[in-house]
């Protein structure tokens, strides 16, 4: 099995809902993600994914966040704790991908390369995974 991860951050602001704690206070972050995509047959370039495709749509999608207030995005139901952050950034670089032509959707018949996990980290010790299985 091969894997490949690339990285960005990108800054923004949010509180919690439904939470006792300092974090129902307005607060920012600068969140790191990792994007993982895992597969077992390499292309004829001898890769699974070029990087440099997966890290632009990365960027994308995450630029659509950075300096922001998550809570004012309608998909976060008011509430965008870093597992909603997670789940809506795995969806949103596929659907990204999927404009230049590459389907990284996850199906457990596939060998070539899919998105296995997109990681959110609010601090270097805090981290939140979405992943499809």
């Amino acid at each position: 099995m091969y894997e490949v991860r690339v990285e960005t951050e990108f800054s923004a602001a949010h509180f919690l809902r439904d939470y006792d704690g300092k974090c129902e206070n307005l607060h920012g972050h600068n969140y790191k993600i990792f994007a993982h995509v895992q597969g077992r047959r390499l292309n004829s370039g001898g890769m699974l994914l070029d990087f440099s495709k997966l890290k632009n749509a990365l960027r994308n999608v995450c630029g659509k966040l950075d300096h922001t207030n998550l809570n004012d995005m309608e998909v976060f139901d008011q509430n965008p704790s870093a597992e909603r952050i997670a789940g809506y950034i795995y969806h949103e670089l596929v659907t990204e991908m999927l404009h230049t032509g590459i389907d990284l959707t996850y199906t457990p018949d596939r060998d070539d390369a899919v998105l296995i996990a997109v990681d959110v980290f609010e601090t270097d010790t805090s981290r939140a995974r979405y992943s499809p299985f």
